[in-house]
C-alpha cells in the first residue's frame, strides 16, 4: 500500500488544491503538504497593458475579492502618477474596502466554516455544507446570506456591479456616491449589526465545543505581519507595516509598504504552484509569517470602533501574558471581530457628509516609472507592484498575495493536525475533514495567489479510450 494519503480536492475553499499526508513504515505521519495545483498567469499577461487599464483588469483576478485588487491597483497607479486623491475619493475607496471585508468574512464564516461548527466535523459530508446548514437552522443561514448581500450591495452602489467593477482608478474613483444609495444602506444597517453580533456569539460557543480540535489547529510560533494606522490602530486601507514575533514583541515597525520587497522574499517548491514568501532577515524557511485577521488583531494596539475594540480585548486574553495569539483556529474569531469593525466603520462613513462630494478624481500624467499599492484585503496584506515606461505601458508586474504569504503557515497547520489525528493508513472521513478545516482557518483564495510560476512541473498524460496510460511528459 502507498505511504501517501491524498485529499483531493480540498473542499469549501476558493480555488483548487489537494493535501498529501506522508507516512513512515510504522504508519506514523512524517509530513503533510498543501499542494496548489492550479496556475493562472495574471502577472505575465498584464505586461504590455496600459496603467489606466490595470484596476479593471486585476479586479477580474477573483470573483470573491475583486474590490481588494481594484483598490490596491488604483493605489499603485496613484503612486506612479505621484498625486494625492480627493478626500471624498479616499473615503469612498475605504468604504469599498470595508464592503469587501463584510461580504468575504461573511462568506467564510457562514457558508464555508459554519457547517463544521454547527453540524459537527463528524457530520455526514453530504449534509456538511451550506444546504445542510439551511436544513439545520434556516434563519441562521438566511442571516448570513443577507449579511454578505449587504457588503455586495455597497460594492454595487459604488461600482455599478457587485463583481469585477472597474470603478476605482488611478487618481481616485470614476463616479460619486448618491444620497439615495446611502439612505437605503442606513435603513438596512440595524439588521447587519445584529447579524455580526450573532456571528460572534456563535463562535464563542464553538470555542467551548471543540476544545480538542482547537488545541492543535495550527498552534505554533511565527511572525505576524500587517498594516497599522499612525497611532497603532487596526488599519485596512493605508498605514505602515508592522512585524511582530510570537512572543508579542514588535521587531520592525513603520515600514513603508512601498518597500515591502526589501523585507520579504519569495521561495518556490517543486510540489506547488503557490510561492512561499518569507521574512528576509530570517531566511527561508525560518522567516515564516502569517497575515490576515489573526495577524492584524495581534499587531494592532487598538480598534477605533467601540464594540470591536471590546472584542479585541477579549481576543487578547486567549494568549498567555503578553504573547501573541498563535493558534490558527482563532483566525475565525479574529475574522468576526473584523467583520464587526467593518460594520461599525461603514455606518460611520455613511453618516459622513464628505462621501456625498462630487470631486472624486485627480488627474496627472506618468511621473514615476515604478509604483506600489498596498491594502489589507480580507485574507491579509496585498501588494501590487508595477513598472511602466514613459507612456504608461506595463513592463513588469509583481503581486504579493495574502494567501501566498500564509502558505508556509498553512502547510505547518495541516501537518500538525495530521500528526494529532492520523493513526495508520485507514483514516475515516471526519479526520480528513478536520485536516481540510485547518486550511479553511486561513480562508485561502487560490485564484488570487497563483500568478507567478513556481517550480511545480507541468505534467501531461495521454490515455486511450480504455483508460490505459499511453504516454506521459513532464515539462
Amino acid at each position: 500500500m502507498s505511504n501517501v494519503i491524498t485529499i483531493s480536492p480540498v473542499t469549501r475553499i476558493e480555488g483548487h488544491a489537494k493535501i498529501t499526508i506522508h507516512l513512515n513504515e510504522k504508519g506514523e505521519v512524517e509530513d503533510a503538504r498543501f499542494h496548489v495545483n492550479e496556475f493562472r498567469g495574471f502577472e505575465k499577461f498584464c505586461e504590455g497593458r496600459l496603467l489606466w487599464e490595470m484596476p479593471g483588469l486585476t479586479s477580474r483576478i477573483c470573483g470573491i475579492c475583486p474590490a481588494s485588487h481594484l483598490v490596491t491597483s488604483a493605489k499603485a497607479g496613484d503612486d506612479i502618477l505621484a498625486i494625492g486623491i480627493p478626500e471624498t475619493a479616499e473615503k469612498l475607496r475605504r468604504m469599498l474596502t470595508l464592503a469587501q471585508w463584510i461580504q468575504s468574512h461573511a462568506l467564510s464564516f457562514f457558508h464555508l466554516s459554519s457547517p463544521d461548527f454547527l453540524l459537527g466535523f463528524d457530520a455526514d459530508p453530504a449534509l456538511r455544507n451550506i444546504f445542510g446548514l439551511i436544513q439545520h437552522d434556516k434563519e441562521f443561514a438566511r442571516k448570513g446570506i443577507r449579511l454578505r448581500k449587504f457588503g455586495q450591495q455597497i460594492i454595487e452602489f459604488l461600482g455599478g456591479r457587485r463583481i469585477h467593477t472597474p470603478w476605482a482608478v488611478a487618481g481616485g474613483v470614476r463616479e460619486p456616491f448618491t444620497k439615495e444609495e446611502r439612505d437605503k444602506l442606513l435603513e438596512w444597517y440595524p439588521e447587519v449589526k445584529e447579524t455580526a453580533l450573532l456571528a460572534l456569539k456563535t463562535i464563542k460557543r464553538v470555542h467551548e465545543t471543540f476544545t480538542k480540535e482547537i488545541s492543535c489547529f495550527g498552534n505554533f510560533h511565527s511572525l505576524f505581519v500587517g498594516m497599522v494606522g499612525p497611532k497603532g490602530e487596526l488599519e485596512y486601507y493605508g498605514g505602515a507595516l508592522r512585524i511582530m514575533d510570537s512572543a508579542g514583541n514588535i521587531i520592525a515597525d513603520n515600514i513603508d509598504p512601498r518597500e515591502y520587497y526589501s523585507h520579504f522574499g519569495e521561495a518556490s517548491e517543486s510540489w506547488s504552484y503557490l510561492k512561499f514568501p518569507y521574512y528576509k532577515p530570517l531566511g527561508y524557511p525560518k522567516g515564516i509569517y502569517r497575515v490576515g485577521p489573526l495577524a492584524r488583531l495581534n499587531i494592532c494596539d487598538f480598534i477605533e470602533t467601540p464594540m470591536a475594540e471590546q472584542e479585541r480585548k477579549l481576543f487578547k486574553q486567549l494568549a498567555p501574558t503578553t504573547e501573541a495569539v498563535n493558534n490558527s483556529f482563532y483566525f475565525h474569531y479574529a475574522r468576526l471581530i473584523e467583520l464587526l469593525f467593518a460594520v461599525e466603520k461603514v455606518e460611520e462613513l455613511l453618516r459622513d457628509p464628505v462621501i456625498l462630494g462630487t470631486h472624486v478624481r485627480s488627474k496627472a500624467e506618468i511621473n514615476k516609472l515604478e509604483g506600489v499599492g498596498a491594502t489589507e484585503a480580507p485574507r491579509g496584506t496585498l501588494f501590487h507592484h508595477y513598472w511602466v515606461n514613459n507612456d504608461g505601458v506595463l513592463q513588469k508586474v509583481n503581486m504579493l498575495i495574502a494567501t501566498a504569504q500564509n502558505n508556509m503557515a498553512m502547510n505547518r497547520t495541516v501537518r500538525q493536525i495530521a500528526m494529532q489525528f492520523v493513526e495508520g493508513k485507514n483514516i475515516p472521513e471526519p479526520i480528513l475533514n478536520r485536516i481540510e478545516a485547518g486550511i479553511r482557518c486561513f480562508d485561502p483564495c487560490l485564484s488570487c495567489s497563483t500568478h507567478a510560476l513556481g517550480q511545480m512541473p507541468l505534467e501531461i498524460s495521454l490515455f486511450n479510450h480504455q483508460g490505459a496510460l499511453l504516454d506521459r511528459r513532464v515539462k
